[in-house]
């Protein structure tokens, strides 16, 4: 009698091959739809001549294009649902963007549970009863890899958080990112004149598989000690760490397993109502101050692994930030910064490049951002006769927090932007995970309702990076410029380890000399 034929495990194995046709069939028609849409509404705008009129019809559009696109990340799921997280920003995209975007933090379809149970039980090697005392069905998050459920150890008093990754996703991410590659390419020769599709290949790094080794997102062994390193980096180098990092139970990990310290605290999105839920007026001063707090924090955190270590968190988005009770000796709330799958090692080249961009933006100086940008390799076309001071704009727009005096909202790409004035030919990859930390803190200080610059709180780190790499020398005069600032030969461990002992001077140092400067030119120190 021959074998029967097992029809549904053939009509399996078609949906599987067919699905990242499918989802590129997808892609396509709702991505000509969005963009065909504004390309017909701005034909129709421009035959309006009364400003007001237009602003409102502009509105419309963003809002009624905004329910395609939340549709599509929403349905799509996956890849975009990070495109979401990065266009979604109210810096950056229009208000109706925003509203609807931001909505799909964390907002992932959740993998049922007893798929979970399957994958944890196989990476652990034992039964989830084996492993916890309580284990919650319902996950505190899904995002678009993986998912997060409370638990608890057995035999432990303290609450876990369980990281379990969803099955199949890497196949349908790298889909969605090359469909995003070829829409880039098509935009910055069309619309954008922003070498956006080196953008998507840094994206791409995050995602794929390199020399035989699974990239961060896709392999929690690595997420699992990068998140050590940072902690340990950012315990070192402060009093108190100015965020909160999970301490991972390194017994408990494997490549799409992740057990680690549950950190109680609410989504940094809630905020506003958690104050206006406690009695404290959300516009008063002790608002205020808790908030930028937070900002300060965070700021002071990032600037220390960008410019100091190199190494940093490179996925801020309000998603992977809770705000948690602080300690006694404050009235302040803590920081906690999650999910370390997106990290970013940065080479020194580009780390001290960008710390020395930090002070030409710092202190408004445009041909030291323009050296800045020709050493690391942004390279661009002015289309201006002040092409220096718009390069510097445009410096300013995408490596600064700050807004303009009267400005609620950067529109980068606006006819008036730094950006359609200065293209941006080249711009390397390993630079995007910069630019995107810079602007996900733009968009919470937005969101928060503090307008601050980064690059003036990360001043005393850039001046200390570039000090204790020879880049900057002190005199009697002031801070200067090493101009000569060949690679050196690499450093012997002795140095090293002098550097580590002398470094937590340096900022002291500085800060003595620039106070000291001040009080010469009768002015009052920063």
């Amino acid at each position: 009698m021959p074998p029967l034929v097992d029809f549904k495990d053939i009509q399996d194995k078609l949906s599987t091959q067919f699905r990242p046709l499918q989802r590129s069939f997808q892609f396509w028609v709702r991505a000509a739809d969005i963009y065909t849409g504004y390309k017909l509404f701005q034909l129709r705008v421009s035959l309006v001549k009364d400003v007001e009129k237009q602003e409102a019809m502009w509105e419309k559009q963003h809002e009624f294009a905004a329910g395609k696109i939340h549709a599509m990340c929403s349905d799509l799921g996956g890849f975009f649902l990070k495109v979401a997280q990065i266009i979604g920003k109210p810096d950056l995209a229009p208000a109706a963007w925003v509203r609807r975007l931001v909505t799909l933090c964390d907002r992932a379809p959740a993998t049922p549970f007893d798929t979970v149970k399957l994958v944890l039980e196989k990476e652990l090697g034992r039964s989830i009863e084996d492993v916890f005392e309580r284990f919650d069905v319902e996950p505190l998050g899904s995002a678009s890899i993986a998912q997060v459920h409370r638990a608890r150890l057995k035999g432990d008093k303290s609450d876990v958080a369980v990281k379990v990754q969803h099955l199949g996703v890497q196949g349908l991410m790298m889909t969605d990112i090359h469909n995003l590659q070829a829409f880039a390419l098509y935009m910055q020769k069309t619309d954008i004149k922003f070498d956006l599709y080196s953008v998507t290949k840094e994206m791409e790094k995050q995602l794929k598989v390199l020399d035989c080794k699974i990239g961060y997102e896709f392999d929690f062994k690595r997420e699992a000690n990068a998140m050590e390193r940072i902690r340990q980096f950012l315990y070192e180098n402060n009093k108190a760490s100015p965020v909160l990092v999970p301490r991972v139970l390194k017994d408990m990990v494997s490549r799409r397993a992740l057990v680690m310290e549950y950190i109680d605290g609410i989504p940094i999105l809630n905020l506003g109502d958690e104050i206006a839920k406690s009695g404290i007026n959300p516009g008063g001063k002790i608002a205020a101050a808790a908030k930028q707090n937070i900002l300060k924090s965070l700021t002071l955190a990032y600037g220390q692994m960008i410019l100091k270590s190199g190494f940093f968190h490179a996925d801020p988005h309000p998603g992977n930030i809770l705000i948690c009770k602080g300690s006694k000796a404050t009235l302040f709330p803590a920081v906690a910064l999650l999910d370390y799958g997106q990290v970013k090692d940065l080479p020194d080249k580009l780390r001290l490049g960008y710390a020395n961009l930090v002070l030409a933006i710092a202190d408004s100086d445009p041909i030291r951002a323009a050296e800045s940008y020709r050493e690391l390799g942004i390279d661009t076309l002015s289309k201006c006769e002040n092409g220096l001071q718009e390069l510097f704009r445009l410096a300013e727009t995408m490596f600064d927090t700050k807004l303009p005096p009267g400005v609620a909202m950067l529109q980068p790409f606006s006819e008036d932007s730094s950006i359609k004035k200065v293209s941006v030919e080249a711009f390397p990859e390993e630079l995007f995970s910069v630019l995107r930390t810079v602007h996900l803190l733009r968009g919470l200080s937005v969101g928060l309702g503090i307008n601050y610059s980064c690059a003036e709180q990360w001043r005393p780190i850039a001046e200390e990076a570039l000090y204790l790499a020879g880049r900057l020398k002190v005199n009697g005069f002031g801070l200067e410029q090493n101009l000569s600032h060949e690679s050196p030969a690499q450093p012997s461990p002795n140095v090293y380890s002098m550097r580590k002992r002398v470094s937590g001077t340096v900022p002291a140092l500085l800060n003595e000399l620039r106070r000291q400067m001040s009080k010469k030119k009768g002015s009052t120190p920063p």
